[in-house]
């Protein structure tokens, strides 16, 4: 199997597996986390991951960071195993995805090596 069937496959599969039912997240997090990437102190990092654009003041922002990114890596190591690729390539598709089609003008990336970009 070619590696852009691959992704193509991890792409498609965590692309499902991310609508918001699916992560195990809390709707507080969640909500932290949207509220941060619009003020534009988180985004969405190329290894699938959030990351920090700004170091945030309040303790609950990192929090409600560390539970969806924890949540993330299980999905990420589940469907991982289930298309026979490793988790850092699922994280990765998921990011092209996530950037191209819900990532919301005015909120950043950072794709790999580079500095965080605002859309």
């Amino acid at each position: 199997m070619q590696m852009r069937d691959i992704l193509g496959l991890a792409i498609g599969a965590t692309a499902a597996a991310l609508a918001p039912a699916a992560i195990a997240q809390t709707a507080a997090a969640k909500a932290t986390v949207d509220t941060a990437k619009a003020a534009g102190v988180v985004g969405e990092q190329a290894d699938g991951f959030l990351g920090f654009v700004t170091q945030p003041a309040d303790p609950a922002i990192r929090t409600a960071v560390a539970e969806i990114n924890a949540a993330r890596a299980q999905l990420y190591r589940e469907t991982a195993a289930r298309q026979g690729v490793t988790p850092d390539v699922v994280g990765a598709a998921t990011f092209k995805q996530v950037v191209e089609l819900r990532l919301k003008a005015g909120e950043y990336y950072r794709p790999q090596g580079g500095a965080w970009v605002k859309k």
